[in-house]
């Protein structure tokens, strides 16, 4: 029953008991009202492993399932925090993937968080999982919702067939920078294509290696290049790829912050990578968070949402340093 990531800031509750968390949970939503500070406590405090016994553990107590309980007693953004904590990583990502896609328009940016930033392995399951939950393939369902270049970015993330090896080619390396500066910088128009099949099929360490002698070759970084070269969804996905590849704490802490800032807060994006990286990564998006903004990821977060919303991310992020 070990957590999934050994830098996440949820860590596995000492002396768990599902009976008494059990207990804890009807309790907290008998009679009229919610005892919200006690979801908290139990919801937030448990690895994700946990949470399932607590669920089974509530089936079989109760006749009834958590998740819709819950959904029943609570509404708004506490509410998609406390159902996204009640999945595992790969049923939390499908179910996310298939709300940026379905209803009116797309959340490309949902999209492109999750596929961009997922290793093979992980992309493959949840390919399954949401095969078996909605009878059709994602594939199928993120073609039918998105078109050009974009979508064949999203569709070759899909095939989950980057190399997962440690490998590098150094002449091919030197290759594939050439092919890239000459498929953008170099020319009039830009070959998209080739940017996708460096980016979307080798592993890291050959494609960090690229970036050096990318910078080498143009005299600038991949980033700024692929800035010049593209626009709009397909600009974010290319970044977010080689963004995630440098360093994937900076990105999600970079996304954190982009949610945050100015007028207004994107909680579709909050609540998703608060949710889905409190267990894996969450201490070295902090560490990445302050060392880009001078500002603790706690505080950034404490001061732009309120009540139990608030109360809950602030335990998935874990204390403010």
């Amino acid at each position: 029953m070990a957590a999934i990531g050994n830098r996440g800031a949820v860590k596995e509750a000492t002396g768990f008991s599902v009976d008494d968390d059990v207990q804890r949970l009807r309790g907290a939503m008998k009679g009229a009202g919610t005892d919200e500070a006690a979801l908290v406590e139990v919801l937030a405090r448990r690895t994700i492993a946990q949470r399932q016994r607590i669920k089974e553990g509530y089936k079989q107590q109760v006749g009834k399932d958590l998740a819709d309980d819950l959904d029943s007693e609570l509404s708004g953004n506490f509410q998609k925090v406390v159902l996204g904590l009640l999945m595992t990583a790969p049923v939390y990502d499908a179910y996310e993937l298939r709300n940026s896609i379905k209803g009116a328009g797309t959340e490309e940016a949902g999209l492109i968080d999750i596929l961009a930033s997922r290793t093979t392995e992980e992309v493959r399951v949840i390919n399954a999982v949401y095969k078996k939950k909605h009878d059709n393939s994602l594939e199928d369902d993120v073609c039918g919702d998105t078109s050009g270049m974009f979508q064949r970015v999203l569709v070759s993330l899909l095939t989950a067939g980057r190399d997962e090896g440690s490998n590098v080619d150094q002449a091919l390396a030197v290759q594939d920078a050439k092919d890239i500066y000459e498929a953008g910088e170099a020319r009039w128009g830009t070959d998209e294509v080739k940017f996708l099949t460096v980016l979307c099929a080798r592993n890291r360490s050959h494609l960090l290696k690229v970036f050096e002698e990318y910078q080498k070759v143009s005299g600038r970084d991949i980033e700024d290049s692929i800035k010049r070269e593209m626009s709009g969804s397909l600009e974010e996905a290319f970044l977010a790829i080689v963004k995630t590849l440098r360093n994937k704490p900076g990105f999600f802490a970079e996304r954190l912050h982009k949610s945050m800032k100015g007028l207004g807060t994107t909680d579709t994006v909050l609540i998703r990578i608060m949710v889905a990286r409190a267990e894996i990564d969450m201490l070295d998006i902090k560490a990445e968070f302050f060392k880009m903004y001078g500002k603790t990821l706690y505080s950034f977060i404490k001061g732009d949402t309120s009540g139990d919303y608030r109360k809950i991310l602030l335990e998935l992020c874990g204390e403010d340093k």
